[in-house]
């Protein structure tokens, strides 16, 4: 699935079509600095029924919210250099318990899930626009 967006409103008609395509408890965020991941998450969360703040993991690595259908993790990977780091903060843990785990910056530990399902997004700022491309 693609999609273009000109304004921050344009995030829920992404989050429509995406929410009935979540099969997985594993979504990939990509894109560069400002690109829209945690925008996206909050619209996400809020469908999801979730009433918490959601606010950039950046540097807590991860933030833990509610939902009606149960506990979803949001990761920010970015200032890990390596697999240890991610598997230090008990990455598997969260994976295995959570309704739903987002995951900003996840290169670092993305040959880690091989074999497993998830789903991947993919934002790039352009300036003018947000293109997003969803698996």
């Amino acid at each position: 699935m693609q999609f273009t967006i000109h304004q921050i409103n344009d995030w829920q008609k992404v989050v429509d079509s995406i929410l009935p395509e979540l099969k997985h408890n594993i979504l990939l965020l990509k894109g560069n600095l400002g690109a829209g991941k945690t925008t996206f998450t909050q619209f996400l969360l809020k469908n999801l029924g979730s009433e918490d703040e959601v606010n950039s993991p950046t540097y807590s690595i991860v933030n833990e919210y509610s939902s009606p259908k149960g506990k979803i993790y949001h990761f920010d990977l970015y200032r890990l250099k390596n697999i240890e780091e991610v598997y230090d903060i008990g990455i598997e843990e969260y994976l295995d318990n959570a309704f739903l785990c987002i995951i900003e910056w996840p290169e670092v530990y993305e040959d880690e899930l091989y074999g497993l399902n998830y789903h991947a997004m993919s934002i790039n700022n352009t300036g003018e626009s947000r293109e997003i491309t969803f698996d």
